[in-house]
């Protein structure tokens, strides 16, 4: 079996980090997973990619950065006619809309397309007349993908009802955010860490700095709710970051807001703190959750997708505040040194989302869709695959 996967660079995402890591799973396996990249800059070239061989267009004389999907989707199908895979990987929603291209353009010799579903698939961020055009697109969806994967039970629910397809064409596959090696690791710095009483909390964050993950308002509320001793240190870059250290500095928290921009696997950083925040107006399952719960932090976090509240275990491994509420993210970071985490449930929650475990299950999902392939649905009838 031929599993082809397309990404657009190896810029720092969380969809493509997952994607990356889940080629180099397949390959171990025994799979043919062959890779193509729109094109080869980005940092998570040397710190994923090495020695992992991957197919790249010809490049023209000027960067394709402005417009990497359209890019994508001239370049894409001559790719797809010399390897003919048995199978497209679409590793998240940005992605969608080439397998969209896909259809169109190569028609009954476009392979059957499994596509992920990264993120929230309501945005109620949205205004509506715009949210309403997204539902309609997303309904669009279900004419030219072959089959969904979902990474939280949850998450079934909402993709049926979104996309009008019934529970047959989805598979739920535990989002593979960690490796068990990561995973050992963060558990042995957890073990033993304790906060003396009369010290600041050392609060963190993970994330680009787009406006989705919505760090303003953690900003905010950070300066609310944090006393003079507590800091936040952010991990991750991108195009807000500016605006970000500005806001810092008008709030008057600049001296306790640290910006440490990209860092190779910030997972690895996390057992040094108290504290976990997220405040984005919409995810999938957020992959940074999942590592912080295999760090053992209490987490302060946006119910910003249908699957977080499983993915917490309803509140027992998490403070779920409703999505751009700042009121009600600063209460809880006023109430964060109270919080405790019980790391062996914290662990054990992490454990269920793990590479290891989510590589043989798309393996038996991809030999499912490849098997039903010559019905005339696009959703085909199989088993579905359960974490």
């Amino acid at each position: 079996m031929r599993v082809l996967t397309f990404l657009h660079s190896f810029e720092a995402g969380g969809v493509e980090r997952i994607a990356l890591r889940l080629v180099r799973a397949w390959r171990g396996a025994g799979i043919e997973a062959p890779l193509f990249m729109g094109r080869s800059d980005g940092p998570m070239r040397n710190e994923l990619a090495r020695a992992l061989e991957f197919h790249q267009p010809r490049q023209p004389p000027f960067s394709t950065r402005r417009f990497e999907t359209l890019w994508m989707m001239i370049t894409l199908p001559a790719v797809i006619r010399r390897l003919q895979p048995d199978l497209l990987f679409c590793a998240g929603n940005s992605y969608t809309v080439v397998a969209l291209a896909m259809k169109l353009l190569l028609g009954r010799r476009c392979p059957p397309i499994v596509a992920k579903i990264s993120n929230d698939l309501e945005r109620r961020d949205m205004p509506m007349p715009i949210r309403t055009l997204y539902r309609l697109w997303v309904r669009l969806h279900a004419r030219f993908i072959d089959h969904f994967v979902g990474m939280e039970h949850a998450m079934e629910r909402e993709i049926s009802s979104a996309i009008h397809i019934p529970s047959r064409c989805i598979s739920i596959i535990a989002d593979p955010a960690i490796d068990q090696r990561q995973l050992e690791t963060l558990r042995a710095g957890a073990t033993g860490r304790r906060r003396q009483e009369n010290e600041g909390l050392q609060f963190v964050a993970v994330g680009r700095l787009v406006p989705q993950k919505n760090f303003g308002l953690m900003l905010r509320a950070f300066a609310v709710a944090a006393t003079t001793r507590d800091c936040l240190t952010i991990y991750g870059d991108g195009p807000e970051r500016e605006r970000l250290a500005a806001l810092a500095l008008q709030l008057g928290i600049e001296d306790r807001v640290r910006f440490k921009g990209h860092v190779p696997d910030p997972a690895r950083h996390l057992t040094g703190f108290d504290i976990f925040l997220l405040s984005s107006n919409y995810e999938g399952v957020p992959a940074v959750i999942i590592e912080a719960l295999g760090a053992g932090l209490p987490i302060i976090a946006t119910d910003c997708s249908s699957a977080m509240s499983e993915l917490t275990q309803h509140g027992r491994l998490a403070t779920l505040v409703p999505v751009g509420n700042l009121y009600d993210l600063a209460a809880a970071i006023a109430a964060a040194r109270r919080m405790d985490q019980c790391e062996d449930a914290s662990y054990s929650q992490a454990k269920r989302f793990t590479i290891e475990q989510a590589c043989g299950d798309y393996i038996t999902c991809f030999k499912h869709v490849t098997y039903n392939s010559i019905s005339e649905n696009n959703c085909h009838p199989q088993a579905e695959v359960r974490s």
